[in-house]
């Protein structure tokens, strides 16, 4: 698959060939959805919490007699059905994390590039080298480019200057090749790509 290349100021910068195996396969939605449940069940805390009855500070006294009043039969008072009392059954600590083999988690990435590139949203440019950190010049060079929601994929490391000018602007990530994923992929409307991260990536992937 032959792509064309630009640079950040809209120029033509040649093609670049894209390897069908990364780029090319039929989109299934399936292994996206799982790939993004895995990923953001990691992220969870899971410091959700509430006490329990043995935890809740509250009298064990009986009530009031176990006959004879009319009333129901109670005993402690931090049991689950007063006012205050322990939460049955409720949220602990523990993590939410599920396992997806890593021949799921590789396939589905590849999947992801291969939808953003079927969708005609795949945007392949020369580089990310710009001479200052000056948000409102990326800006308008953006603009130009009509990328308006876009997720920036550099090579092993972001330029610091392009790393600075983006971070301001809404809509628009920007990672290193090693941190490209799934769900960072499918959140953003377009996926820039230099020359550098389809190296990267096509090494990595194959």
């Amino acid at each position: 698959m032959k792509l064309n290349v630009k640079t950040l100021d809209g120029a033509a910068a040649g093609e670049i060939d894209l390897a069908d195996a990364i780029f090319g396969l039929p989109v299934r939605a399936d292994l996206l959805q799982r790939c993004v449940v895995w990923q953001l069940a990691k992220r969870r805390a899971g410091t959700h919490k509430t006490k329990i009855r043995s935890e809740v500070k509250a009298t064990s006294k009986k009530m009031w007699a176990q006959k004879g009043t009319g009333r129901a039969r109670h005993g402690n008072e931090a049991a689950p059905q007063f006012r205050g009392g322990g939460k049955a059954f409720g949220p602990v600590n523990r993590s939410h994390e599920i396992d997806l083999p890593k021949k799921v988690r590789k396939l589905a990435l590849k999947t992801a590039l291969s939808a953003k590139a079927a969708e005609g949203k795949l945007v392949v440019l020369e580089n990310t080298a710009v001479a200052e950190p000056k948000t409102g010049k990326l800006a308008a060079s953006l603009k130009g480019l009509g990328i308006k929601n876009a997720l920036f994929i550099d090579g092993p490391t972001v330029g610091e200057n392009f790393a600075r000018a983006a971070r301001n602007i809404p809509l628009v990530d920007v990672l290193p090749q090693q941190g490209a994923n799934v769900y960072d992929i499918l959140r953003r409307d377009t996926l820039v790509l230099t020359r550098d991260a389809v190296k990267h990536l096509e090494e990595r992937l194959q």
